[in-house]
């Protein structure tokens, strides 16, 4: 090997060792794991079931910020809302007991106590919770005897507020309801709605929650549509809980939604929901329903 080869064979090892010193040079401490003197402790995960007074999309975007909310002031646990496609749906998962808290419908609220869960809540505003009758502004429709071999569409037969309370008004007004109608079971509150603005069916049933925030996101409803008939009102929707629930977690859950009303943040949370406030309830707060039912299962169609 000539001298020339021979000096640059070396100067290139020279450099190899230069750059591998300062990589080592270069490396991270050595990795030393850190330990906290408190254990951490998974929280406890509670489903909350509230029945399909919205679309599940819809339903989310009211309801989770609660979730949230519970989750943050209650230590070790986490509140998880969980929709339902439909009533029939939500039906099955709360008399099966899936849910450990629930906001059911009056209807529900009484069925449930059947199945292993009791009253200790409701919200308040009991003027809303009450059936209202849609018809499009140009249909001719005048008296419930219109009607009469016409098509009207609810969200589900087991919907209280806007199924039975409407069912319940105009075979009191003397049409009947089971023979002179085309009922249309169609899923959701919005569904009811929109089939009647659409042209297919001639009156929808529904409750004013729904039908207000409807008409902010699409204004030409207002233009199309009418409140025709409203019906009176009954208790409006429960707060349940099952019995194997802890009455500890009970009573910091109750604390917190019966004042929410209190602060800022519970205020916007309400404001979502279109309500004032949760009060507290009991098993007895809900005998006006009962009675209820008991006249709809005598005079309309069975649901006891």
């Amino acid at each position: 090997m000539s001298l020339l080869r021979r000096t640059a064979h070396s100067l290139c090892l020279v450099a190899i060792v230069l750059l591998l010193a300062g990589c080592e040079s270069k490396r991270a401490p050595e990795y030393r794991p850190s330990f906290s003197s408190q254990p951490v402790r998974a929280k406890t995960v509670y489903l909350f079931g509230v029945h399909p007074l919205h679309n599940p999309q819809r339903l989310y975007e009211v309801f989770s910020p609660l979730m949230s909310h519970l989750s943050e002031q209650i230590d070790e646990a986490e509140f998880r809302l969980e929709a339902s496609r439909d009533y029939a749906s939500y039906d099955a998962k709360l008399y099966g007991r899936h849910f450990h808290f629930a906001l059911p419908n009056p209807y529900q609220t009484v069925q449930s106590t059947a199945h292993g869960y009791r009253v200790f809540g409701k919200m308040d505003d009991d003027e809303n919770f009450r059936g209202i009758i849609l018809v499009r502004r140009d249909s001719g429709i005048d008296s419930v005897q219109d009607l009469v071999g016409q098509s009207v569409s609810y969200p589900a037969p087991t919907a209280l507020a806007a199924t039975m309370l409407p069912q319940y008004y105009l075979q009191s007004h003397g049409v009947d309801v089971m023979t002179q109608l085309d009922n249309r079971y169609v899923g959701s509150q919005e569904s009811s709605i929109m089939n009647v603005f659409l042209g297919e069916t001639t009156a929808g049933a529904t409750w004013p929650p729904p039908w207000r925030a409807l008409v902010r996101e699409r204004p030409e409803l207002l233009r199309a549509l009418e409140v025709k008939w409203r019906t009176d009102p009954l208790p409006n929707n429960g707060l349940v809980v099952r019995d194997d629930i802890p009455d500890g977690l009970v009573r910091q859950v109750s604390q917190v939604l019966f004042h929410l009303q209190d602060n800022p943040v519970g205020r916007t949370i309400l404001d979502r929901m279109e309500l004032s406030r949760f009060t507290p309830a009991d098993d007895n707060t809900y005998q006006p329903v009962r009675d209820f039912l008991a006249r709809f299962s005598a005079q309309v169609r069975p649901v006891l």
